[in-house]
């Protein structure tokens, strides 16, 4: 029987049968390695202005989104003793969501100090999922954690549901109305968007 709860997924199939792609926690990582290389870009001396902000609105709003999703989900449900620490992410997400509102060059640093203390929080329950699921059930949540990502808002939302099932229908219905604003305005939402994509 599976540690963790996964979304619905089709019936493997055949015995044996791997799933491929990388595992959430792994792209969970990497994902806030890119996003703190960011932040230390648009906080040194090459800082990027306002693509650089705007790369890092989209990319944060994506990430939570996803986390929120698929990965807070996950950990609640195979660690029970860690519900309340799930919760004071949820709060956390939610600030760092109106922070980013409006994000202005004098507000990086607020922003970036949000973003560590995400990085630790978010991490440590990843070190802790990754000990008791099972690399199948790793890299099946990583497949739709990636999936959930593409569809997620670039832009700050902080009042939409942030727990299953409602934020796994809204997120991605407000996210086409942020990426039509975005084709529309010509918005960079991507680090390859960047003149100079911050290395992780």
């Amino acid at each position: 029987m599976s540690a963790v709860p996964l979304p619905p997924l089709p019936p493997a199939p055949a015995e044996g049968y791997r799933p491929g792609g990388p595992n959430i926690a792994d792209i969970v990582d990497r994902e806030h390695r890119q996003l703190l290389a960011l932040l230390d870009q648009l906080t040194g001396p090459d800082a990027t202005g306002q693509e650089g902000l705007a790369v890092l609105t989209a990319a944060l709003s994506r990430h939570l989104s996803a986390e929120e999703q698929y990965l807070l989900p996950a950990v609640r449900a195979a660690l029970p003793h860690a519900s309340e620490r799930v919760d004071a992410e949820i709060n956390a997400d939610a600030s760092l969501l109106n922070a980013l509102k409006g994000l202005t060059d004098e507000a990086v640093t607020e922003v970036a100090e949000r973003v560590r203390r995400h990085v630790d929080g978010v991490g440590s329950l990843v070190t802790e999922l990754r000990a008791v699921a099972s690399e199948e059930e790793l890299i099946r949540l990583g497949n739709r954690l990636e999936i959930a990502e593409e569809a997620a808002p670039t832009r700050p939302h902080p009042g939409t549901p942030a727990t299953p099932p409602w934020n796994r229908i809204v997120e991605p219905a407000v996210g086409v109305v942020d990426k039509v604003l975005d084709a529309v305005t010509r918005r960079p939402t991507y680090l390859a968007d960047l003149p100079e994509p911050p290395r992780d």
